[in-house]
């Protein structure tokens, strides 16, 4: 049975965030038509922001060695987040996450694809702290879906916890617990109901 749901890990603790929203259509046809383009704008990560609008943060895919890329995310790559906040020291400016899963399944009345990400040191340097406001307990899974005639996209956020113990530099606990209790109350959740308003956003004109 395709269950788009066993993607997401289980929350233990910390912060769970669910942030979704669905269009729905007449028929099976105009829905999988519409999936197609929803689909194709959740792994264009490096669109994001142009979806979720000028005050979100920038995401840029890279590589294992943080080189930017413009391929389609797979495991093991990472998000370079530029978020509209003071920059982390270990990420050299950058909040960064690793690519744990990307999963792509399907049948005649549910389809879907899936990608988790969870912070991470950064690959440009040497650092092992992991260049995040979170801790690396957290996830962040991100969701497009048809069911019959209803598309949905939607961001789930597990285990979100400050990042104030493993960041070394004073500086970045004191920047993650500023930042990190703002995403806790609030901001990530605006974030990601931005992200996932222009993911369904109709009007396809121009679309890549």
């Amino acid at each position: 049975m395709v269950d788009p749901e066993k993607t997401i890990p289980e929350h233990h603790d910390g912060v769970d965030v669910n942030v979704e929203d669905s269009v729905s259509f007449s028929s099976v046809e105009e829905a999988r038509s519409f999936f197609s383009v929803v689909k194709g704008r959740l792994l264009d990560v490096n669109h994001w922001k142009e979806w979720a609008g000028a005050l979100s943060a920038g995401f840029q895919l890279t590589d294992e060695q943080g080189q930017e890329v413009a391929t389609p995310p797979r495991k093991g790559a990472f998000f370079k987040i530029n978020i509209p906040a003071p920059g982390i020291v270990t990420g050299e400016g950058y909040d960064w996450v690793r690519i744990e899963e990307v999963r792509e399944e399907g049948d005649e009345n549910c389809e879907y694809v899936a990608i988790r990400v969870r912070p991470a040191p950064s690959p440009v340097n040497a650092n092992d702290d992991v260049a995040h406001f979170y801790t690396d307990e957290a996830t962040s899974n991100f969701i497009a879906r048809r069911d019959g005639t209803t598309v949905t996209a939607g961001v789930y956020g597990r285990n979100e916890k400050p990042n104030v113990k493993e960041a070394d530099s004073l500086i970045d606990k004191i920047r993650n617990a500023v930042v990190g209790a703002g995403g806790v109350s609030g901001f990530s959740k605006l974030q990601w109901k931005a992200l996932v308003s222009g993911l369904l956003e109709r009007d396809t004109k121009g679309e890549r």
